[in-house]
């Protein structure tokens, strides 16, 4: 599906009668790369994220996906609609893989949601079974791109979305805790009265309740929060610290339970991602790799997140930050939990 076809006329170009050509001119120069992102799945956070993208003019053609023909269509459409406040973007769309071939980066939101009662491995499976039919179609047409992976449980689907492709884990990549951080990094501007922006700090490890908050790598204005506080003698309440990450792990719980679904604070995260990617921003994100071999984690193939630098060849590296012995040991749980539900999936 695309509306973007040259406007003709009982077979005449338009766009050569209605502009007039320059006398001793070169041909139109092509482009040296012409960008492409496909995303699959046009729900709520597929649809974030891909507007959320448009507006970022960081590519030439925006690719959607999914099953749904008629939604599929009036997504593409009104989408296009907005063609004259946007920056200029072909977008297509499709129910057929085709439409994705040559993309630079695949987003997959795509997902089974949990039915009332049915257990996490149940769910796991169902995903498995729809990533089997996703994962190849996007290898098979764009074999040089990077997939990042979206849909929960999305440590372990970044796994499965890994082992299905063939690709090489740097271009295997969970969006993991990026959000996370970021609402841990809102709150802690929030409690301190600064700009989210000035903050830094991680949240690692699972995208879920077993999240750990590295509380050393908190800094505001480039002050590390902790030793600070330490060096003034200014007494800090432990209970402070872990009020503020139960809530980064509630956040998205109350966002659902009052407007029924997450999207836009995700749709940020994601393009932010893309945009790192595309651009070669080389910036550090919080997002889930494949961590074996690292603190300690040894047991098997495992995605979690940590900070890594993400460049236009996906991962270029996992950031060396420090970790107490109890973050490591909290990291360590996370990853034996996964690897026991991956052990159930035979694949």
């Amino acid at each position: 599906m695309s509306s973007s076809s040259p406007l003709s006329l009982d077979g005449l170009d338009l766009n050569q009668i209605f502009f007039k050509s320059i006398s001793n001119a070169d041909p139109p120069s092509q482009t040296n790369h012409h960008t492409k992102i496909s995303v699959i799945g046009v729900g709520n956070v597929g649809m974030a994220i891909a507007q959320t993208i448009l507006t970022q003019d960081l590519v030439d053609e925006l690719a959607l996906v999914d099953t749904n023909s008629d939604k599929l269509r009036g997504e593409m459409l009104d989408l296009q609609h907005a063609a004259a406040f946007l920056p200029r973007t072909k977008i297509v769309a499709s129910v057929d893989y085709t439409v994705t071939a040559g993309s630079d980066l695949c987003i997959v939101t795509a997902g089974a949601r949990q039915n009332p009662g049915e257990s996490r491995l149940n769910l796991l499976q169902r995903n498995l079974a729809m990533y089997k039919s996703i994962v190849p179609e996007l290898v098979k047409y764009s074999p040089e791109c990077i997939l990042l992976i979206v849909s929960n449980p999305v440590d372990i689907l970044t796994y499965v979305a890994w082992k299905l492709s063939g690709f090489p884990v740097n271009r295997v990549i969970g969006s993991g805790t990026n959000l996370d951080s970021s609402r841990f990094r809102f709150l802690i501007a929030d409690h301190l009265d600064v700009n989210a922006q000035d903050v830094q700090a991680y949240i690692v490890g699972e995208h879920g309740d077993s999240s750990v908050a590295l509380w050393s790598s908190i800094s505001v204005g480039g002050i590390p929060v902790l030793s600070f506080l330490e060096r003034q003698q200014i007494a800090f309440e432990k209970d402070t610290l872990e009020k503020i990450h139960k809530q980064v792990v509630q956040s998205a719980y109350e966002v659902i339970n009052l407007k029924g679904y997450t999207s836009w604070a995700i749709g940020y995260s994601v393009a932010n991602l893309a945009f790192s990617i595309i651009r070669d921003q080389r910036r550090i994100h919080p997002v889930s790799i494949l961590v074996k071999g690292l603190y300690g984690i040894d047991g098997g193939d495992v995605f979690l997140s940590l900070p890594a630098q993400l460049g236009r060849s996906g991962v270029l590296g996992v950031t060396n930050v420090h970790l107490t012995d109890e973050e490591i040991q909290q990291l360590r749980n996370s990853a034996e939990t996964i690897l026991e539900v991956q052990n159930h999936l035979g694949i």
